[in-house]
């Protein structure tokens, strides 16, 4: 699913009025008629009922404006609350302000917050709210009347219908401009917008649904709208029926170099993950004092001893590392590696010296930060799966600014350094070296808590050395990994308790979840 910013939605505009001759008022009508639709799907029959529509001096307010006309011709009783001078509004909500006169529906002008205060116990008498303060393409926070509308929405009791976006809610990305309304339905209009889907934004967007408002399909093919949100649709043609005569070379054979003393259990994790998504052989190079908990700890999962080594993988068993990638698919480097020196050294040669495709985690992530010139040093394909603080380390910047720059900075990265980028967290970002960049709507809360990653980078390495390009394995993976683990705080009714390695045990059904979902895939 395509996912628009503010300024792509505006080039949208006006493109399709001034190339494809679709006026604004046919626009702000179809846009008006679609809420109208959701709002008596989503809350039932609105006869009788007194509706409060409160309306900004734009062309949102210019919405709710149709929707007050559309909701008196179905026999409510609508009240426009109109936050402007209407001498200021925009022209097509001006226009649209004399059909409503002329409809006889009652409009009351406030311009300041002592006339709103006079109104509000009106608005909050009413049986549901509309927010037609603002939409799309906020940057900065309300004040004055806007923010005290704001309020007034918030206070009230019934179900409230943002209009595009709930208002005081960056559109992008997802940030509450200080305050905004909490919305039990926003109806977004054309194409959705990533502040509406993904956290922190969707808490106040409630139930999101996208309008069709008439918009030619030409003129999406003229505004370079990159950002996808994952779906299950889009997702499952990926991946493929297994013929019959299927056997375990048909699939991939994995190299984890994962784990160190104290650490085993992240390098078990990603077997379990890597398993679970279905490469056909998997093997691990391991210290030798380590050997037996890895042995015994997954039947599944070959061994080949680092003799060298002790406490952790070195560069002391560089050659035996060398000859254990050699008819490998893929390699998963990182998890629960340490960062001894000796590693450090190993995890930097191989990551620049091996054509494999590589996914590289959390302690790897650690020891490339260091040097982070090497990155775009790589032989061959990478994907790198930070979480925030990793990404941090590895930019040179703090923890607070990745969060608030989480789809940039991954696009930044990616593109620099030619890796492929997937920067977890609410709302996991992959991003492609080719500009190529989606979010991910799967997950709860229940995923912060230890082990996570390590599952999820597995994951990623067994699509990928089953065959899968790195775009195709790291949205896969993201998607997958949310998904187990929404089915599993669904069985728990519990959106936390639960483990890494439960949320591996649930990817099958993810898997099958998804084809379900979107049923042109085939199971793989």
């Amino acid at each position: 699913m395509k996912l628009a910013t503010a300024e792509q939605m505006r080039e949208c505009d006006r493109l399709a009025t001034t190339t494809f001759g679709i006026a604004g008022l046919t626009l702000m009508e179809n846009a008006g008629r679609g809420a109208v639709e959701v709002l008596v799907r989503r809350f039932g029959p609105v006869a009788g009922l007194e509706i409060a529509l409160l309306a900004g001096p734009g062309n949102n307010g210019g919405d709710a404006l149709v929707m007050a006309r559309l909701l008196n011709r179905l026999g409510a009783r609508p009240w426009v609350l109109l936050l402007a001078d209407p001498a200021r509004i925009s022209p097509d909500a001006a226009a649209n302000l004399l059909r409503l006169k002329e409809a006889a529906v009652p409009v009351e002008v406030v311009v300041d917050k002592e006339g709103l205060a006079e109104v509000a116990p009106r608005v909050l008498a009413c049986g549901l709210a509309v927010d037609g303060i603002f939409g799309t393409g906020l940057s900065r926070p309300l004040s004055g009347l806007f923010l005290a509308a704001v309020r007034l929405l918030n206070d009230f009791s019934g179900p409230v219908l943002a209009l595009d976006a709930p208002s005081g809610l960056n559109s992008d990305s997802g940030q509450v401009l200080g305050e905004a309304v909490k919305a039990a339905c926003t109806v977004t209009f054309a194409l959705a917008k990533p502040g509406l889907l993904l956290p922190p934004g969707n808490r106040w967007a409630g139930t999101v649904e996208v309008v069709d408002i008439g918009m030619p399909p030409g003129v999406y093919d003229r505004v370079a709208i990159e950002l996808e949100l994952l779906t299950a649709p889009e997702l499952a043609p990926w991946l493929s029926r297994r013929p019959t005569e299927s056997h375990k070379g048909s699939f991939g054979h994995l190299l984890l170099l994962a784990g160190s003393q104290g650490k085993t259990g992240a390098a078990l994790l990603a077997a379990q993950g890597a398993l679970r998504g279905g490469v056909g052989l998997l093997s691990a190079c391991v210290p030798l004092p380590l050997l037996p908990i890895f042995a015994t700890a997954l039947p599944e999962l070959m061994t080949i001893p680092l003799p060298g080594s002790d406490r952790a993988p070195g560069v002391a068993d560089l050659e035996v590392a060398r000859s254990a990638l050699a008819g490998k698919s893929a390699l998963v480097l990182g998890p629960g590696l340490g960062t001894a020196p000796e590693t450090v050294e190993l995890v930097r040669t191989l990551y620049r010296e091996q054509a494999l495709p590589m996914v590289v985690d959390a302690d790897a992530l650690n020891i490339l930060a260091r040097t982070p010139e090497i990155l775009g040093q790589a032989a061959g394909p990478r994907i790198l799966t930070p979480h925030p603080g990793e990404m941090a380390r590895l930019l040179g910047l703090g923890s607070g600014q990745v969060q608030q720059e989480r789809r940039r900075l991954a696009e930044k990265l990616a593109g620099e350094q030619g890796v492929w980028v997937v920067l977890k967290g609410a709302g996991t970002v992959v991003a492609a070296p080719d500009g190529a960049v989606a979010l991910n709507p799967t997950g709860n809360p229940g995923m912060a808590t230890g082990g996570m990653g390590d599952v999820l980078a597995g994951l990623i390495g067994g699509l990928l050395g089953r065959g899968l390009s790195p775009w195709r394995a790291a949205c896969l993976g993201v998607y997958v990994h949310g998904l187990a683990a929404d089915l599993l705080a669904a069985d728990l009714n519990l959106d936390f308790g639960y483990t890494a390695s439960e949320v591996a045990t649930k990817i099958p059904a993810a898997f099958n979840r998804l084809l379900v979902e979107g049923p042109s895939g085939q199971p793989g």
